[in-house]
């Protein structure tokens, strides 16, 4: 008799809105490995929903490796966290990109291949939580749009590298998602953060729920979600 095993989901950036969301629709069905740079807030969500912390400076992908040789099984990995600096190609200097693409491509691109051989011996998922940005730059947003157009490159390449060794690789493009990522895009814009006209986190999180649980005869390569009709 074969022996179940719950798949283990590592989720990055679980603290921000739809990695919480996605961490307590999880919970009783996964295993969780929670990414954070530690402290209150991710201790309280995997007290939470019985997950594991796994504190992580994306910023710093040399320090991985130690950390990460503690686990044990990874099924699924859920890029997750990302960060956000508007400006004018004009106007932003170089610390902002280097910062913006370290945390949203370089991060993601180091923990996937370290984790690789754990989701290969699992036949697991990879999900890379992407952004409207990663389809079209708008002014304002270069270096943003320009991590996610690389993000989507990342995840093209993987999904057809990794075929072979029954890896799923998923991207979804999100639109405006009520987080706290986007209250501070839209001070940044100098507008009124209005939740209630964006996306909910909670339905961004059924979303990459399905593509980790669809069945194996499907993969999910590309979704995008934008705010419905109200």
């Amino acid at each position: 008799m074969t022996t179940f095993q719950r798949p283990v989901t590592l989720i990055t950036g679980a603290t921000g809105g739809i990695g919480t969301a996605l961490a307590r629709a999880l919970a009783g069905t996964h295993d969780l490995i929670l990414q954070g740079r530690g402290g209150e807030r991710l201790d309280a969500l995997c007290m939470e929903v019985g997950g594991t912390p796994l504190g992580l400076d994306l910023t710093q992908p040399e320090t991985f490796a130690p950390v990460l040789s503690a686990l044990d099984r990874v099924t699924n990995v859920v890029h997750n966290a990302g960060v956000v600096e508007l400006g004018a190609v004009a106007q932003q200097e170089h610390p902002a990109w280097t910062h913006t693409l370290a945390v949203n491509v370089v991060a993601p691109a180091e923990l996937t291949r370290r984790l690789l051989p754990r989701v290969r011996a699992e036949r697991g998922t990879v999900v890379f939580v992407n952004s409207g940005a990663g389809l079209r730059a708008n002014p304002g947003w270069a270096s943003y749009a320009a991590s996610k157009f690389a993000l989507r490159a990342l995840a093209d390449a993987l999904r057809e590298e990794e075929a072979g060794h029954g890896v799923r690789v998923c991207t979804v493009y999100p639109g405006r998602t009520a987080t706290p990522m986007q209250q501070s895009v839209r001070a940044q814009e100098g507008g009124a953060y209005q939740p209630d006209a964006y996306i909910a986190p909670e339905t961004v999180a059924a979303t990459l729920q399905f593509m980790l649980e669809a069945p194996r005869d499907a993969v999910l390569t590309d979704v995008t979600v934008r705010p419905g009709v109200r």
